[in-house]
C-alpha cells in the first residue's frame, strides 16, 4: 500500500517511514513453485545412496519406527540396493544435460508455465521448481523466492491424485522449510486434480494420438498407478479411490467398456501387501490368458520418470512380452505438452485469485 510501503516499484524499495539504515526491499511478488518427486544427481552409488537414503528414510515414505527400520536401511538396503538404482537410472539418463530425465522435463513444464503466467500477469508472478528428495531442493527455493519479494507462496505439488507419500511429503517439507524462516511468506498448496476435466482430457487426448498412428488398436489400455501399501487405503489415504475416479472418467472420456480400460499399481516395495492387482504380474496373467496387444500409461505421474522409462517400459515390457504377448506400447506421461501446461496453468490461476493480479493489456 502506498501509505505503508515503496516496494511495488521495481527493484530494491524502502519501506516508508523507515529510517534511512532500514535495509533495502525487494518489491512485493507472489510466487508459485512446482514440486516434483526427485532425483539423484547422478548414477553412480554414492550419489543413489545419497538419493536413497533420504526417499526412503521419509516417514511417509516407509513409516515403520525408525529404530527397526534405519539399521535395516543404512546396514543392509543400502549397501546393495544403489548399484542395482544406478544402473536402472544409467539405462535412461540424458546423458545430454548429464541429469535424469525427470529434472529435464520438470524444468521445461517450468519454463513453460513460467511464460503463461508472464503473459496473464506480467513479472509480478515468479515461477521455480523444487524436488522433494535431492536437488533443487524445497528450502533453498523457498528461500530464494522470499529473497526475491516473494511475500506469497503458491505451493503445487505435481501429483494429480493425492496420496501421503507423495502430496503429503511435499507440503510435510515445504512447511519444515517455513520453520526456519523469520519472516514467513503465505502459502497456499494446490489439492489433487484427479478429476480435472483438463487433466482428463490431456489424458485421453494422449491415448488418441498413439492409437491414431496405430495398424491394429490395442485390446487392452493398461492405467498403471505407483503403488501404496493396502494399509494405506484402510487408514484413510484416498489415493487408491482418486486412482479409480480418474480411470474412470478416461474410460468413459474415451468410450471403452469396463473391461478394455484396466487398473493396476506398480512399483511394490517391502513385504507387507501393496494395493492390487500389481502391474508386471497382471500384463503377463493377460498375455497368457490371450491378449495379445496392450497399451499402457502411468497417469500418476506428470513426468515420465525411472518408474515410467525404465520399470514400464522395459521391465514390464518384458513380463508381457516373455508371458506370450507380442505389442507392448508405452504411452508417455504428459510430461511438457501444451495441453497438460495450459491445465497447470488453468488450475494456477484459480489458485491466485486474490494474490496476483492480471497485467493491463
Amino acid at each position: 500500500m502506498a501509505d505503508e510501503t515503496d516496494r511495488d516499484q521495481p527493484g530494491q524499495g524502502r519501506l516508508a517511514h523507515a529510517p534511512a539504515d532500514h535495509p533495502a526491499q525487494p518489491r512485493a511478488r507472489v510466487g508459485v513453485i512446482l514440486s516434483n518427486l526427485g532425483t539423484p544427481d547422478g548414477t553412480d552409488y554414492w550419489s543413489m545412496r545419497r538419493y536413497l537414503s533420504e526417499f526412503l528414510s521419509d516417514s511417509r515414505v516407509i513409516d515403520y519406527p525408525r529404530w527397526k527400520w534405519q539399521p535395516i536401511l543404512q546396514g543392509i538396503i543400502l549397501t546393495k540396493r544403489p548399484f542395482s538404482s544406478g544402473r536402472a537410472y544409467a539405462s535412461i539418463w540424458n546423458t545430454e544435460r548429464d541429469e535424469s530425465p525427470l529434472l529435464t522435463t520438470t524444468r521445461e513444464q517450468t519454463e513453460a508455465v513460467r511464460a503463461g503466467l508472464a503473459a496473464l500477469f506480467g513479472d509480478s508472478v515468479m515461477v521455480d521448481f523444487c524436488m522433494r528428495y535431492g536437488n533443487p531442493s524445497t528450502e533453498s527455493v523457498i528461500r530464494r523466492m522470499q529473497a526475491a519479494g516473494c511475500e506469497r507462496i503458491v505451493f503445487f505439488p505435481l501429483y494429480p491424485q493425492y496420496a501421503g507419500a507423495t502430496t503429503a511429503t511435499a507440503n510435510d517439507q515445504a512447511f519444515r522449510a517455513l520453520m526456519k524462516l523469520k519472516w514467513q511468506p503465505s502459502i497456499r498448496t494446490v489439492p489433487a486434480y484427479y478429476d480435472h476435466p483438463l487433466y482428463i482430457d490431456a489424458l485421453a487426448r494422449s491415448v488418441e494420438a498413439v492409437y491414431a498412428g496405430m495398424e491394429r488398436r490395442p485390446e487392452h489400455l493398461i492405467t498403471s498407478y505407483h503403488g501404496v501399501p493396502k494399509r494405506y487405503l484402510m487408514e484413510g489415504d484416498p489415493y487408491h479411490c482418486q486412482c479409480r475416479k480418474t480411470s474412470r472418467l478416461l474410460r468413459d472420456r474415451l468410450g471403452m467398456s469396463d473391461d478394455e480400460l484396466k487398473v493396476t499399481f506398480q512399483s511394490k516395495f517391502g513385504p507387507e501387501e501393496w494395493l492390487q492387482p500389481y502391474t508386471v504380474e497382471e500384463v503377463a496373467r493377460m498375455a497368457r490368458a490371450g491378449t495379445r496387444r496392450i497399451a499402457i500409461m502411468a497417469p500418476a505421474f506428470s513426468s515420465d520418470c525411472v518408474e515410467t522409462l525404465e520399470e514400464i517400459n522395459e521391465e514390464i515390457r518384458e513380463s508381457f512380452l516373455h508371458a506370450g504377448g507380442e505389442e507392448f506400447t508405452y504411452i508417455p506421461c504428459l510430461n511438457a505438452g501444451d495441453a497438460h501446461v495450459a491445465m497447470l496453468i488453468d488450475i494456477l490461476c484459480r489458485e491466485l485469485q486474490g494474490w496476483a493480479v492480471p497485467a493491463a493489456g
